[in-house]
């Protein structure tokens, strides 16, 4: 085992998973090849290449003619088909268990 692999039972105590040994026989391989493919990005040289947080640009999605600014709670609450103590009413999508 290279310095890089892990062990799926390491993996798998640190998630709180319990595994059985066809599985690990099973994940292992997988998990060896998830970071043979890390080791190889380690290997590209990314100097100039600025960091994002998105891999398109993202862009505001307000209309032009809208200030972007928060609408107060007025303008939204005069819109909404039922509304309760300042507050838009939904309804219920959570059954009890």
């Amino acid at each position: 085992m290279s310095q890089n692999q892990l062990d799926v039972r390491y993996v798998a105590g640190l998630a709180r998973l319990e595994l059985s040994d066809e599985e690990i026989a099973e994940f292992q391989p997988q998990l060896d090849a998830i970071m043979e493919h890390v080791d190889a990005l380690k290997q590209l040289d990314i100097d100039g290449i600025e960091p994002t947080a998105h891999a398109a640009p993202v862009f505001d999605r307000m209309r032009d003619d809208l200030p972007h600014t928060s609408l107060p709670i007025e303008a939204v609450l005069q819109n909404a088909p039922d509304r309760s103590q300042n507050q838009i009413r939904v309804p219920k999508v959570v059954t009890d268990a």
